[in-house]
């Protein structure tokens, strides 16, 4: 039969592809400086090899004599799925993914190097050949899948998602954050004139700020027979289902940056080890895309992390771990607290959509050659100082410098930020119409009605559905970013 021909076929891709995955994780963790070169050209070559059986001709003629064969439900979405992916796949040849892979990797090791020279002038001949091969992969996807170029690359993360959908609705979403962000500010120093808040005084032991985030990261659902916890100069999850890796960084006089760090990582890896594990060899049982992805790692980071309940069960682990007591009253300015700033990862849910859309509106230049690397440092301070009244004009390791996604290639992936910050407001809200009592149960350490709705709704459907029919399905109702606006002013408004 040629469903089993492909299912077999697909076990030795998923084989690849774990390899890959726990290279790369080791590559931005454990790996000697000089070992960069070698594990670039194995990866490269690892790709390659992954990519050619990924493409395969015989998995054509197989997918098409298995859409004769009788098939269950399972098996024919499964087949559906592998059908769009292969065609995604077969867009690119060869040896182009080796020319590509190798390049990203050498720009994204430089990129650690230079990012704290702030040597911009260094890096960017390696960002303009990163940018010159995201051109030509948008050029060969777009003339197989019909679309535009820009979307043809989103279409890799975020499948369904076009660029004429969602500048309008960040559009409206720029609109009302401009006005928003000096409101909540407003707002904050009211409040902090009224009770001045307690500051994080450090130091924070990075071993004591470890064990406090493994302690919650269990508490959520982590399952550390199948994951770790490591530090990297990014946070990110990565690895397989069955080995999650998820970093993050420590700061000595913060502890609440690696700890919404290590919290945001979490809720990406509760989705990958809740997957259906029958099926993680098809693209059938992975995830349903970033933006989903994304929405799973805000659920825990702002939905539950951010909620006040929350941290009425958190403080006495804070205490146990740091040594510190802290009141609700004392936290809560820290873990609301809005402010403008200069780096993404360290925004605070306000203002970070809007690092966002900066982001999205100079990725869709970049792709389309209106805008050249070489101009990038000065259009990114215009949209900075329009968005948030900052400047980083002479400063762009914080600004074009500052993320891994476009020294790695990764261009069409900032929009599932927002996206996702948008749905997980919606699916809290959903979940709290089935579960009113869901904060009490925060507040008592009971995670685990939360995680069932989760695993119910999302997690067990893999990619079953597209992205809108799956949040349609879990919260009755199409994307609605007005979840998300009446949640910040619920929480952030006067």
């Amino acid at each position: 039969m040629s469903f089993a021909k492909l299912d077999d076929h697909l076990h030795k891709i998923e084989a690849l592809e774990h390899a890959l995955a726990i290279l790369g994780a080791d590559e931005a963790t454990h790996m000697a400086v000089g070992g960069g070169e070698k594990r670039a050209e194995a990866m490269s070559t690892l790709a390659g090899i992954h990519h050619r059986q990924a493409t395969a001709p015989e998995i054509a003629d197989w997918i098409a004599a298995a859409e004769e064969e009788t098939l269950n439900e399972e098996q024919q979405a499964a087949l559906r799925e592998l059908k769009r992916d292969y065609i995604n796949h077969t867009c690119l040849p060869a040896e182009f993914v080796e020319r590509q892979t190798i390049a990203r990797m050498r720009s994204e090791q430089l990129w650690r190097d230079l990012r704290a020279k702030n040597d911009w002038a260094g890096f960017l001949p390696a960002l303009e050949g990163v940018i010159a091969l995201v051109r030509e992969e948008a050029e060969l996807r777009a003339g197989v899948l019909g679309l535009d170029p820009y979307d043809a690359l989103m279409e890799q993360y975020d499948p369904g998602n076009r660029a004429a959908d969602i500048a309008p609705v960040f559009d409206e979403l720029k609109t009302f954050l401009k006005g928003f962000v000096p409101e909540a500010l407003a707002v904050q120093e009211e409040r902090l004139a009224k009770a001045p808040g307690r500051p994080l005084a450090g130091p924070y032991a990075i071993d004591r700020q470890r064990e406090l985030g493994l302690a919650m990261m269990g508490a959520i659902g982590f399952d550390f027979t199948h994951g770790s916890l490591s530090v990297s100069h990014h946070p990110f999850c990565g690895g397989v289902p069955t080995d999650v890796r998820i970093t993050t960084r420590y700061k000595t006089s913060d502890f609440l940056s690696a700890l919404m760090g290590v919290l945001h990582e979490t809720g990406h890896a509760l989705y990958e080890q809740n997957l259906p594990k029958q099926w993680s060899h098809w693209p059938l049982g992975k995830a349903r895309g970033m933006a989903m992805h994304e929405s799973q790692s805000l659920f825990v980071e702002k939905q539950i992390g951010r909620n006040p309940a929350f941290w009425q069960w958190a403080l006495p682990l804070v205490g146990q771990h740091l040594g510190e007591t802290w009141s609700l009253e004392d936290i809560l300015p820290h873990v609301h607290h809005v402010e403008r700033g200069l780096i993404r990862v360290d925004a605070d849910e306000v203002t970070y959509p809007l690092h966002v859309i900066l982001r999205f509106e100079l990725e869709r230049d970049l792709v389309a050659g209106r805008l050249n690397a070489v101009d990038l440092p000065e259009a990114w301070d215009a949209k900075m100082r329009d968005y948030l009244s900052l400047s980083t004009i002479d400063n762009p390791a914080d600004g074009p410098m500052q993320d891994v996604h476009w020294p790695g290639g990764a261009f069409g992936y900032f929009p599932s930020y927002t996206l996702g910050a948008m749905m997980a407001a919606q699916q809290w809200a959903a979940l709290k119409k089935e579960h009113p009592s869901a904060d009490d149960g925060l507040a008592n350490g009971r995670f685990e009605p939360i995680a069932d709705w989760r695993r119910q709704k999302i997690w067990s459907q893999a990619s079953r559905h597209s992205t809108p029919e799956l949040l349609e399905r879990a919260t009755g109702e199409k994307l609605d970013a007005a979840h998300f606006t009446a949640h910040l002013k619920a929480r952030y408004g006067a």
